[in-house]
Order: structure tokens, then sequence, then C-alpha cells
């Protein structure tokens, strides 16, 4: 295997010099012995040609030594795996053929970057991966190239920085016109990139740690400037796949593509504390056709948060998140949702589908979060399938989740939420079955809720539904809903066709210790 990044390093080797002295040395001091001059000549060269024979025997025994020590360090000790992905590459390299140190203290973010750039030449060449090998690799903040698959080993670890100066900054979001803590600009993503195609994170569950606690202090003693940065950004980019990998202690939201299309989200184990605001887990923004399935998470803020802007400047990008598909979740969430749909919502969220959810100790299940100034719609979403145990609220709609950017929003731009299905829903130890409150003057549309349990807690409300400027239909659901949901033989619907992106095919890719 040819490894990257060690091209003519053997030329600057002092050993090669060190010989030449040696020899030069021995040359010089036989000449100055006068008992040595009635040595035949013949024998004095066969004794210069026999010395130099054994040095250069020794130095290329050392050269070939060090060869096998620094141009093949790694790859000697990887054993050959395959795993699933949506494209296989072509070319490999391991993050030590780029000086990186995975001691948990050596800083690789330049080992990251010039592997990255490095391994960039291939994209049009059947594509690169660098494996990052058992250890604990510290960095800050690194951009991934096209046609690019980022692979952590089992017990590998990458861990975030946590000095701000390790961490870019970017301008906001064009949808958000602000950052979403601050005004102003954000830190980049621990891992980032945009103007992307074919575009992998996976692993054999390797670790990523966001390392987020100076993060979460700073923010909770409003030390921070900007907005934090989430650990996994991909932003205008296509046929993405985030797997099989532990996220944890991330300093904001975990996973977030935006204004991206083609998105496959599946296998991850996302773990933050549950004290700690905004470390939504999964949040597809703006984008289409994203296939979020067989994922834990375990979060203070949102499981899964499907986003589309906010206010005038979502309005004005007007780029909707649409075609999304979440299913097999687990979420523990004592102080947020299983799945928020908004409350930045201002591009528009249409056709989402979630199917066989659990959720445990959670604060709500798929909720919807919206008010005044948001404009847009939130319409055609499908839910099928929730085992619930330990809500505080089952069913949860708000019009008055007001909080905006800035003073510019528009009071008429109001939010069209219609087309809102749930069903086959079993739920234990329930504070309020239903709070849905739509808005005064532009009342929430087409619900239908039917084939629904509730078992209510020892600390449930008197009025297990509380409903305001709504109108839809339920079906078999305990306890008895509102009266603005009209009782009605039905059964809610849930689409039977396939989205595009369930039909892509992974293929079985693999790494070989010589590929180059």
């Amino acid at each position: 295997m040819r490894m990257l990044g060690h091209e003519g390093s053997l030329g600057d080797r002092p050993h090669r010099e060190e010989s030449k002295m040696r020899m030069l040395g021995h040359e010089g001091s036989l000449g100055d012995r006068p008992h040595r001059v009635f040595i035949h000549r013949s024998v004095i060269y066969l004794f210069y040609a026999t010395v130099s024979m054994v040095i250069r025997v020794i130095s290329v025994v050392v050269i070939l030594g060090t060869l096998a020590e620094c141009r093949i360090p790694s790859i000697s000790k990887l054993n050959n795996f395959d795993y699933p992905a949506i494209n296989c590459r072509k070319h490999s390299a391991v993050l030590t053929d780029f000086g990186g140190v995975g001691d948990g203290k050596t800083l690789n973010t330049k080992a990251f970057n010039s592997a990255i750039t490095n391994l960039s030449q291939y994209a049009n060449d059947g594509g690169a991966q660098l494996i990052v090998p058992p250890g604990k690799w510290l960095t800050g903040s690194f951009n991934l190239t096209s046609h690019f698959t980022l692979f952590l080993q089992k017990d590998a670890v990458i861990l975030a920085s946590q000095y701000e100066s390790d961490w870019p900054q970017l301008p906001a979001l064009p949808s958000y016109g602000r950052g979403r803590e601050k005004p102003g600009g954000r830190f980049s993503s621990l891992i980032f990139g945009t103007n992307l195609i074919d575009v992998i994170i996976t692993g054999n569950n390797g670790t990523i740690d966001g390392q987020g606690s100076t993060w979460w202090d700073k923010f909770q003693k409003k030390q921070l400037k900007i907005t934090r940065p989430y650990m996994i950004e991909i932003m205008y980019s296509d046929q993405i796949q985030i797997s099989n990998l532990t996220l944890v202690n991330s300093p904001s939201w975990f996973v977030h593509p935006v204004y991206s299309s083609n998105i496959i989200i599946n296998g991850l184990t996302i773990l933050a504390p549950v004290d700690v605001p905004n470390t939504d887990g999964i949040d597809p923004d703006s984008s289409t056709n994203v296939l979020i399935e067989d994922n834990y998470i375990v979060s203070g803020d949102d499981c899964i948060a499907i986003k589309s802007g906010w206010d005038e400047y979502g309005i004005k990008v007007g780029k909707p998140s649409q075609n999304i598909i979440v299913r097999r979740l687990t979420c523990i969430s004592p102080k947020s949702a299983l799945v928020a749909l908004g409350s930045e919502m201002s591009g528009g969220i249409q056709d989402v589908r979630i199917e066989d959810v659990t959720a445990i100790n959670t604060e709500s299940a798929v909720r919807i979060k919206s008010a005044v100034g948001r404009g847009a719609f939130v319409k055609d979403i499908f839910v099928k399938g929730m085992d619930l145990n330990t809500l505080k609220y089952v069913f949860w709609m708000t019009g008055s989740y007001g909080d905006h950017p800035d003073n510019g929003f528009d009071p008429n731009a109001l939010p069209k939420i219609s087309g809102i299905n749930y069903r086959d829903v079993t739920a234990k130890n329930v504070t309020i079955a239903g709070k849905v409150e739509g808005i005064s003057n532009d009342p929430f549309t087409g619900i239908c809720v039917s084939n629904v349990t509730i078992e209510m807690s020892a600390h449930k409300k008197k009025l297990p539904w509380n409903c305001t400027d709504i109108s839809g239909v339920t079906s078999n659901v305990v306890p008895k809903p509102c009266e603005l949901l009209k009782e009605k033989e039905i059964e809610c619907p849930f689409p039977r066709d396939k989205l595009p992106i369930e039909n892509v095919q992974f293929k079985t890719c693999n790494f070989q210790s010589s590929v180059f």
C-alpha cells in the first residue's frame, strides 16, 4: 500500500548523514596511522570494500526498519472489515498516516484536515475513506469532502476540543437571519461539510464526544457571544449517510442536516444529560427525502426536531422540510418531545411519516410548535404506532410558541396547520392526554386521532383534554377527547406508498490493508 503523506520523507532521515560521517572518519584515521603504511594496497582496498559493504547492509536494514515503522505504522495493525454504506470507496488511509496521535491530549485538527484534503483528490477516482483507529483523537472543527467516508472503528473516540479558538466562526444560516441563541454568527460544527455529494460518517459503533460541559456552563452563565456549535452539520449537500455511531455530549444540537437531500440517519446512540437545554438529537432542517430509523436518543431537548427556518428569514428562503420518515426510535427526554415539528417551520413542513416509536419518561410525544409570524405550513403529518410510558402530554400542539429572531417578523404571517393524523397509540402513566391549541383567527384543522388508549397517572389533571381553535375527528379514543374533536367511525390514514429514500440499497463495503 502506498501511504499518503510520507513521500520523500526518507531523504530527510538523519541516519543517512550519520552513516556517511562514520565512513569518512574511518577513512581519514587509516591514513594517519604510520604503522599501517606497509600494508599492501590490495589489502587496503579489500578492507575498504568490506567496511563499505557492511555499512551499506546496516544502512539498508535501518532504512527498511524505518520504512516499516513510518510508512505503514497503523495499516499493519488493522484487520480487514466490512460495513454497510450507500457507496463504497476505492482508496483508503488511516488517520495516523497523517500524523494523528490518539492519546487524548495531542490536538489532531491538522491531521484530520491534511488527511481529508489529501483524500479529496480521489473524489473522481472511486472516492476515499479515512479510518479512525482505536484511540482518543482530540480535535477542533474540521471539514469533510465529497465522495468520502469517515469511519470510526470500535474503541475509536473523536474528542472535541474545549477551546473556542479551535472552532471557526460561521455566518448565520440564511433561513434564520442570526444565530439561534445569539445575534450574529455561530461556531462551526465539530464535523462540518457544505456543497457536498456522497458523504458518509459511520463506524463500528465508534464514539464522537463533544465534551460539551464547558459550552453548557458558558451558555448558562451567558458568557458566549455567539451561538454554540453543533456536533455534525451538513449543508447544501446530497446523498448523506450518518450511521452506527455513539454520539455523546454535544455542545448543542447533535446532527443537523440543512438545505440538503437524500439523507439516511440510522443506528445512532445519542446521549446527553437530560437537564442540558438545546441538545436536540437529530434536526433535519429545510431538507428533503430523509430516512431516520433505528436510533436511541437521550436528550435534554427534542429527540428529533424537524425545522425549516425562522420567521421572515425562513419565509424568504422558502425551503421546506418534506418527505421525511422516522421509525423505530426510542427517546428519553423529560423536558421535551419524542418528535417536534417546529417551532422554526417558516419554510414549511410536509409529508412526515412517523411509525413504531417509543418514548419513556418524556414530556410529550409528537408535538407541533408554531406561532404568529412563522407563516408557511405544517401539513400531511402521519403518525402510526406509538408506545409511550410516563409522559406529561400525549398530544400537544400550540400556536403560541412565541420565540422570534427579532422584531421584524410579520404579525400577519400565520401558519397553516392541517392534515395531522395519529393512530394506534398506547400510553401509560400520563398527566394530560391532550393539549391542542390553535390560533384564534387561524385554527388548526383536519386533525384525526384513532385507536388510542391512554392510562392516566395518579397525578392526572382534572380535565384530560384541553382544546381551543381546532377542528377534527376521533375514533376509539380513551379517555374521551374534547368536543372540538368530533367522534366518527374512522381509521386515520397512513400512507402505503414508499418514498424514494426507502428504495436506497446499502452496499457491503470493506477496508483492506492494501488499497493504494
